[in-house]
Parts: structure tokens; C-alpha cells; sequence
């Protein structure tokens, strides 16, 4: 099993005629990914990469029938757009790749999905992958890559950052696990998914034994996700590396979410919420592997 995206589902392209739409939507349907329409305002009775382009997502679910998930390349201030428009079609999972989204957009996009019960990946996420099955977003970069990196196996995979989404996923591999699904969570100040729902996901997957997670500072991720183990939402291992010990108060760490603001967000912080509630906090990223062994033996 997996989470989220596998070789069943069936997705929409928003911005398919772009240059990042047309270039990971190849990237996707190469992959494995059941990538159905592509939507374009103006553009439709077109072709990308042999997928049919739509003017709308309505449009596209008429001709090609139910589409489970919406992929969206485009820029951050037309993002909102897009994104009701998918939802207000019945799409109830949307994976939006943008950064730089006007704060009051995401706040009104994680509302409207949050009422419809649609789960937004972002935005500022670089995508979700279930290796050997498919591809959201642009998680792997190319085929040649993802393959490399990725390979199917019991360990759900989070991150904050879109790089380390593929750097533990290959860690894991080295050591000799494989991975059930990758999340990269995003990166903007205001997200739809946070790593506690997607915990709550992982817990319902009988192929995940465990979860590996690269955290960061600033935020509540990490600690929600804390609460959720505590509570007894999630019961499987969770070994988890926060970046950024040494950051100072104030000093934004690699994007905007990720900031120590009046102490709250510091590793510290995070580390003695997750070690309480059961979790498994470590000090360096080669250190998740011979965790998870040790956890994963008794």
C-alpha cells in the first residue's frame, strides 16, 4: 500500500502547457503516473506529451471521468485560482509545486480545502512519490534519478525541505530499507498538510512499519506531530533529524518557514516535545538507519 498517490490514481496537470506543467508532466507519465488531462484557459483540444488539454478541470472530468488528484503548475499568484477551481470540481487530493504564494491565498486555500475535505500538499511542495507506482509533482527530478534514489519498501518518508526529500529516501536505501511514500510537506509560512495529518495517514498503512522524518526549525510541525503521537494517533516508530541547532533567534533557515521566532520552533524545543511523546529524535541523519534497525528488531 501507500499514501496519498499510487499507480491507480488519476491526475490532472493545472498549467500543463507551461514550461515546468509540460516538463513534469512528462516527467510524471514516464514515471508510472496515471496523468489523465491537462487544463490550460484557451488551450484546449490540445496535446502535451500526448495528454489532452482541457480549458478547466470540470471540462476534463467530463470527458475523461473521475479525477482523484490535481497537480498545479502554476505561479504562486494565480495559485488560488487553480486551487478552488479544483476543488469546487470534487478533486479531494491537490499537490501544488509554487512557492512565493500571497500568505492570505494559502490562508483561503487551506480553509476552502480544509471545508471540503480535500487534502492540499503545499503549497511550495516539490511533490509526493510511492516508488514504483507514481509520481505527484517533481519529487525524483527524472525517472533516471528517482530510480535511483527510491525503492519500494516499508518506511513512510517526511520533509521540510524539497532536497531532503530525496536525500533520506536515498539514506535509507543504503542502509537497506526502501520507502512506502515520500511527502515533502512545503515550504511556505502556511500549509494545507502538516506532518500530524500526514502521521494520522501512515498509521492506516499496513505496508508502513515506521516513519523517517527531516525536520527544521521554526513552525509547529514537529511538535503537532509530538501531540499526535502522544494522543495515540500514531503507534509505529518515528525516528525523526531536525536541522538547524545552531541557528540564531531570528535568522531565517534555508525558507521562509523556518525561523526561531521569540524561542519558540527551536530544535531544542522540538526535540524534548517528541522524546516525551514516544518519539525518536536524532542527532545526524546517518544515525535514522541504525535507529530504525534497532527499532524495527525489537
Amino acid at each position: 500500500m501507500s499514501i496519498l498517490v499510487d499507480e491507480k490514481t488519476r491526475v490532472v496537470v493545472q498549467g500543463i502547457t507551461g514550461r515546468d506543467g509540460s516538463l513534469r508532466s512528462k516527467y510524471m507519465k514516464d514515471y508510472g503516473t496515471r496523468v489523465v488531462a491537462g487544463t490550460s484557459p484557451g488551450r484546449a483540444g490540445e496535446e502535451v506529451e500526448g495528454i489532452p488539454v482541457y480549458n478547466t478541470v470540470k471540462e476534463a472530468m467530463r470527458a475523461q471521468g473521475a479525477i482523484d488528484m490535481s497537480v498545479t503548475f502554476i505561479p504562486g499568484p494565480g495559485l488560488k485560482l487553480a486551487v478552488m477551481e479544483a476543488i469546487d470540481a470534487g478533486v479531494k487530493y491537490i499537490v501544488s509545486p509554487v512557492e512565493r504564494v500571497p500568505l492570505h491565498d494559502a490562508m483561503e486555500m487551506v480553509s476552502a480545502a480544509g471545508k471540503a475535505g480535500v487534502t492540499l500538499i503545499g503549497p511550495g511542495s516539490i511533490g509526493v512519490m510511492s516508488p514504483g507506482k507514481a509520481v505527484a509533482g517533481w519529487l525524483g527530478g527524472n525517472v533516471q534519478w528517482a530510480n535511483r534514489l527510491f525503492q519500494p519498501g516499508p518506511i513512510g518518508v517526511l520533509s521540510r525541505s524539497g532536497g531532503q526529500s530525496g536525500t533520506l529516501p536515498w539514506i535509507l536505501r543504503k542502509g537497506g530499507f526502501g520507502v512506502s511514500t515520500a511527502v515533502h510537506s512545503g515550504t511556505e509560512p502556511m500549509l494545507g498538510t502538516s506532518f500530524a495529518d500526514l502521521l494520522l495517514l501512515f498509521e492506516k498503512d499496513e505496508q508502513t512499519l515506521a516513519v523517517a522524518a527531516f525536520g527544521e526549525i521554526g513552525g509547529n510541525q514537529e511538535v503537532e506531530a509530538a501531540e499526535v503521537i502522544e494522543s495515540g494517533g500514531f503507534t509505529k516508530p518515528f525516528v525523526i533529524y531536525i536541522a538547524g541547532a545552531t541557528a540564531p533567534e531570528g535568522q531565517r533557515f534555508s525558507h521562509a518557514s523556518a525561523m526561531v521566532e521569540r524561542g519558540h520552533g527551536s530544535v531544542k524545543e522540538k526535540v524534548e516535545a517528541l522524546r516525551q511523546a514516544g518519539a525518536y529524535p536524532v542527532e545526524t541523519l546517518k544515525d535514522i538507519v541504525p535507529t530504525l534497525k534497532r527499532l524495527l528488531r525489537s
